[in-house]
């Protein structure tokens, strides 16, 4: 089992100041949240959406898969962003340029998209296949962090 998947972090979202809900008391892994249940690893992820959303209005950016993985995946974090992007965008079953401004992960149709690209998400953070991405967590995790769709 990966590691993103054994800490209930399928994104693999790293250890910092914010103490998110659904986090476990006692947090085993020295550089990742590990969280009490799949939903609550998608909960976060679905919230950091949201402030990427907020945070690249506030630069003057796009709200585009691009810069979301750019911020998610840096490269000066030794990430190969440009695969990661390439890679989502393959995963998805829809077309989604990568710089085409997405809708607010929020709203209906945004919801319905950032489902779609934290799966793919989840197939490169995890070394998944598509089909084995847990999409009831994606969608437990959104009314965790919004309410019901």
């Amino acid at each position: 089992m990966t590691r993103g998947l054994r800490n209930n972090n399928p994104l693999n979202i790293r250890r910092g100041k914010s103490r998110w809900e659904g986090r476990t008391r006692v947090q085993t892994d020295a550089e990742f949240v590990t969280f009490t249940t799949m939903a609550y690893g998608y909960r976060a992820a679905w919230k950091l959406m949201e402030t990427y959303r907020l945070r690249l209005m506030q630069e003057g950016k796009s709200y585009t898969l691009e810069n979301i993985i750019h911020r998610w995946a840096p490269p000066e974090d030794y990430n190969d962003t440009t695969a990661y992007i390439r890679t989502v965008i393959r995963l998805l079953d829809y077309k989604v340029a990568g710089r085409q401004p997405l809708p607010a992960p929020t709203c209906k149709e945004g919801h319905k998209i950032f489902a779609k690209i934290l799966a793919a998400m989840t197939c490169v953070e995890c070394g998944i296949k598509m089909d084995e991405v847990d999409r009831e967590s994606i969608e437990e995790g959104w009314k965790l962090a919004f309410g019901k769709v």
